[in-house]
């Protein structure tokens, strides 16, 4: 198999593995199990699939509480990942963290903090250590459109500016904050509009094509390996489920989610498109299909059943012992 049939095979994989999860959390959230909130990442699939595309090892990857997909595309353990948010012991964590804290450090996911927009200025941190390794690599933070509007997300784009840091800041305007719209509170309309004040390249991608947000990561990433700094990317999307489980979701116009899931599903048109150009088949994908259908089966028994961590372990890894 060559370079470009493994990459949209591994897309495909990916994005369906972060479909399938999410949908068993949306099943399993009713029964109780699960403690705390979750915010599910249904409906984005292509951005984090897209921006993981063109991460390598060396680079950081700054996530929000919409945890569970962006931690599954750069490549985290499925079973580890359920098991963090079931609180248990195995987690990603150890079962500290739960659903919207999810930490691997092994694989530079670093995961959101209780700041909305935080992650925006962690990334310069990581990007300027990346380029004093000279290392070649680069940050990736992702943020959420309600975000965008933190006081700390100018300073850290206005810092990697002056800096020229190797930090891409990708928002992903999912069309809500919470349950306020993006049309009532995103002073001109466009995210992107904001990139030239800050003297850096700025654009839209549509959100349900993997194609337009790899190929936009890519030419990103590239300009900031080079030394030409940061840049910004507002992916365009649904959520296809509410802000967190269990939200009534009242804010939505009638029909607008049936629309979208009909006509800007990000995996029914990643499908069309590749077999369309005939660079995979319907039986490549459902052979994943199948693969992964078994892998969250096993995840999720794996993590129903998993230990709760020992009491004893309440305070360690609070304070720092080896100073």
């Amino acid at each position: 198999m060559d370079k470009k049939h493994n990459q949209l095979l591994w897309a495909y994989r990916t994005m369906q593995t972060i479909r399938l999860f999410e949908e068993r959390m949306h099943d399993v959230f009713t029964t109780g199990e699960v403690p705390g909130f979750v915010h599910l990442y249904a409906g984005q699939e292509a951005c984090a699939a897209g921006v993981c595309a063109n991460l390598t090892e060396v680079d950081y990857f700054h996530i929000t509480h919409r945890a569970h997909g962006p931690a599954i595309a750069r490549g985290a353990d499925v079973t580890d990942v359920a098991r963090e948010i079931y609180c248990r012991r195995d987690g990603m964590c150890r079962g500290r963290g739960g659903s919207t804290h999810l930490h691997d450090a092994a694989r530079k996911i670093i995961g959101a903090n209780s700041g909305v927009g935080s992650g925006a200025a962690l990334a310069c941190g990581s990007a300027l250590a990346a380029r004093h390794r000279g290392d070649g690599g680069i940050a990736a933070a992702l943020i959420g459109e309600g975000g965008a509007n933190q006081g700390v997300v100018s300073e850290a784009m206005n810092l990697a500016a002056i800096w020229k840091l190797p930090v891409l800041f990708i928002f992903e305007n999912n069309g809500y904050a919470e349950a306020t719209s993006a049309d009532y509170a995103i002073a001109g309309g466009d995210l992107s509009a904001r990139a030239p004040a800050f003297a850096m390249p700025g654009e839209i991608v549509d959100g349900s094509d993997y194609f337009a947000v790899a190929d936009s990561v890519a030419a990103a990433a590239a300009r900031a390996r080079a030394g030409e700094g940061p840049c910004l990317i507002e992916v365009r999307n649904l959520r296809l489920y509410g802000h967190y489980e269990g939200d009534a979701q009242k804010y939505r116009p009638p029909g607008e989610l049936e629309e979208y899931r009909r006509t800007k599903d990000c995996l029914i048109n990643f499908r069309a498109h590749v077999l369309a150009e005939g660079s995979l088949t319907a039986g490549d994908m459902d052979v994943i299909d199948q693969q992964v259908a078994a892998l969250i089966d096993a995840a999720y028994e794996a993590a129903r059943t998993a230990p709760l961590p020992d009491p004893e372990e309440l305070m360690q890894n609070i304070y720092a012992t080896n100073c």
